[in-house]
């Protein structure tokens, strides 16, 4: 058997982990980021540096060195303090996953009653910085989002990456089965819809979606070119992630809905398509045996549009109530106690409800992307967001310097990630490095990736060609 066999054949017939694991994974890492932020306390991160930086960079060039050389600094402990964490808790140190789980939560807990307690907090929370605190957790959310992904993209080739963590086959709960849905929940909550912005003609919609088109295509074109492996049960044998989030785009913007409805006609479109999974359309998905034409061919990417089209109106509809809508807003601007309470009880709701129609309907399957997958993304992401939205009680909230260059090119940083994962398998047998090696090798694709992204950023370079 070659390579690439040996590759598609690793990745394939899993079974992943439980939801308990997923819900403490999905604690590391955003609690990880607020600690980051917690313990900055110099004025080296955040929007307002980053201007500065900006300001600087224009009046003469020697400011630019010695403001870019914080700056970098900066960034290089929020690579210690984050990414490395996180390298480690889903490498080498997976069996100690519920340990570290609790020692974040009770630092976590102690780190809320500390700020509480303290004057300086209490000053905080009394005046009015909402906006800004609302807008660092949504830049907070996002960037965990893509930079978990990216690590993920790559660590799943190698041995000292969990298998437990890896895209499940057909039924369970891996990891690495929220990377789709994580996207468009996160697309979602932060889209004009949900904004309550003027909504795109289809045309200018469809030029919109151009970009992910051809990123698909590429995608396609370039792994059947030089031989990549793929395996064909993901999404079938043409069809790929950025097919999905440009069909998810170009539906929304035909079928124009406005957000207070979005939720029920999102639910709508979810029930219906659950009950067609129920009644035979799941066995063909499940089923290997594919015919000649297109749809047969890509069957799983093709029908699984109606699940993520779904989950996108009902997260459109959940961003427009929680955190742009009237009722979300006060004098001041957004309510953040408001908003972090309802997300918190919609964390609750979503992870019952998916513990219900795993048990009661049908197991999540992230292949099909059924109704107890959509539960379970959503529930995952509310989570995270939940968490990170514990930043509000430090006063003088920003965000790391990490999180400013990956937001400023966040599809860019994805892409880039993503071509880094392909020269790493075509230079290096994945399989066969060691524990060492193989550790050496992600810690070394992060930093660079890292690097590469900060340079962006301080030199206002946007990975952009549309």
């Amino acid at each position: 058997m070659d390579l690439k066999s040996l590759k598609e054949e690793f990745v394939s017939n899993l079974t992943g982990s439980s939801m308990l694991e997923i819900a403490a994974l999905s604690t590391i890492v955003p609690a990880l980021v607020v600690l980051r932020q917690w313990s900055c306390s110099a004025p080296v991160s955040g929007t307002i540096y980053a201007k500065e930086v900006e300001k600087k960079r224009k009046d003469n060039a020697s400011s630019t060195c010695k403001d870019g050389r914080s700056c970098m600094v900066a960034l290089f402990m929020d690579f210690l303090c984050v990414v490395v964490p996180i390298l480690l808790i889903f490498t080498v140190l997976a069996e100690w996953v519920y340990s570290f789980t609790a020692f974040v939560i009770l630092l976590l807990i102690f780190c809320i009653s500390a700020k509480r307690l303290s004057s300086s907090s209490s000053r905080f929370m009394e005046r009015p910085g909402h906006m800004l605190s609302l807008r660092t957790s949504i830049l907070s959310y996002r960037v965990s989002v893509v930079l978990l992904t990216c690590v993920c993209i790559l660590a799943v080739d190698f041995k000292i990456f969990p298998r437990r963590y890896a895209k499940t086959e057909t039924y369970g709960t891996g990891l690495m089965d929220l990377g789709v849905g994580s996207f468009v929940v996160a697309n979602s909550l932060v889209s004009r819809q949900a904004r309550g912005a003027k909504s795109m003609g289809w045309k200018s919609a469809l030029q919109s979606t151009c970009p992910l088109l051809v990123l698909g295509f590429l995608r396609l074109v370039s792994t059947k070119g030089v031989g990549y492996q793929v395996h064909v049960g993901e999404y079938g044998v043409h069809w790929n992630f950025f097919f999905t989030l440009a069909a998810v785009a170009i539906l929304t913007s035909i079928v124009n809905v406005h957000p207070k409805k979005c939720g029920i006609f999102g639910l709508f479109i979810l029930v219906g398509y659950q009950t067609c999974l129920l009644c035979g359309l799941n066995e063909y998905l499940i089923s290997n045996v594919r015919a000649l034409d297109l749809i047969s061919q890509n069957k799983e990417g093709v029908f699984s549009i109606f699940g993520y089209w779904g989950m996108y109106l009902v997260g459109v509809n959940l961003g427009y109530l929680i955190l742009f809508g009237e009722e979300s807003s006060t004098k001041n601007g957004p309510n953040i106690r408001w908003a972090r309470t309802r997300v918190w009880i919609l964390c609750i709701l979503f992870w019952s409800l998916t513990i219900i129609l795993d048990n009661g309907v049908e197991r999540v399957s992230r292949r099909m992307c059924n109704l107890a997958y959509v539960t379970l993304v959503l529930a995952q992401n509310f989570q995270v967001l939940s968490i990170i939205m514990l930043s509000d009680f430090m006063p003088a909230q920003k965000p790391l310097v990490l999180e400013e260059t990956f937001n400023y090119n966040l599809l860019g940083s994805f892409l880039l990630a993503n071509l880094l994962t392909g020269m790493v398998n075509m230079l290096v047998d994945t399989l066969s490095a060691s524990s060492f090696a193989a550790f050496g090798i992600l810690l070394g694709y992060t930093f660079l990736l890292t690097a590469i992204v900060g340079l962006a950023w301080l030199y206002s370079i946007r990975f952009k060609f549309w």
